[in-house]
């Protein structure tokens, strides 16, 4: 039988515990601080934006949002990049993807400083990640995983199907599901060529999809 995990109940335990963390950090000095960049208007993009802003100020954490135009260049979105990584009072940086097709998104993954690279796009660490040793993992994979583990299902042992490769979930999941300290499951990742989808998911201990529309294989 299937069972459905519901995330929203789980979200108000660790926003509890987040702010008992937030407040240590700055009753010792801590800067904790939060920027959210978006380009353009997609009203998705400003919803989770939108969203994000409000969870940090609820947990302490100082927030902003840096807008820019639809029409911006690689350029110009590495220069607002470049100031927020040198500024003190900004401690983590997330860039809400999708990006404009004129923009290099590779470029603005490496534009931001690891330690400051709470989505975990950097390579340094995304390469930390595939040897073991984690600095900040990208976060929908890492809320999944969080999610697994409090409800009281381990992946450890089981056959972890994922329905989806994107660079933003579907590839840093299985790696973080495979990895010993994390998940030390048996990872099977499927995607638009897979041929059979039913017969790989029927086998599933855990299920996880992540593809980008409804019915799509």
């Amino acid at each position: 039988m299937a069972i459905l995990l519901d995330g929203k109940a789980l979200a108000f335990e660790i926003k509890a515990e987040l702010k008992k963390r937030v407040d240590k950090l700055k009753a010792s000095g801590r800067q904790v601080g939060l920027a959210a960049v978006l380009v353009g208007d997609n009203p998705a993009s400003e919803v989770y934006v939108r969203n994000k802003a409000k969870f940090s100020e609820d947990i302490g954490v100082y927030s902003e949002i840096a807008r820019l135009p639809a029409k911006s260049t690689t350029i110009g979105l590495i220069t607002v990049v470049l100031a927020l990584n040198d500024r003190p009072d900004i401690t983590g940086i997330i860039v809400q993807s999708p990006l404009p097709k004129q923009i290099n998104e590779r470029e603005i993954s490496e534009g931001v400083l690891p330690h400051k690279d709470v989505d975990g796009f950097h390579p340094q660490n995304l390469g930390r990640l595939i040897l073991g040793r984690p600095n900040y993992a990208p976060c929908t994979p890492a809320a999944i995983l969080e999610l697994l583990n409090r409800y009281g299902h381990s992946p450890a042992g089981k056959h972890c199907v994922i329905v989806g490769r994107g660079n933003i979930v579907g590839k840093p999941l299985a790696i973080m599901l495979a990895e010993k300290t994390l998940g030390n499951a048996t990872v099977t990742v499927c995607h638009s060529a897979t041929r059979d989808l039913a017969q790989h998911t029927r086998q599933a201990d855990i299920l996880i999809v992540a593809t980008g529309s409804p019915s799509s294989r």
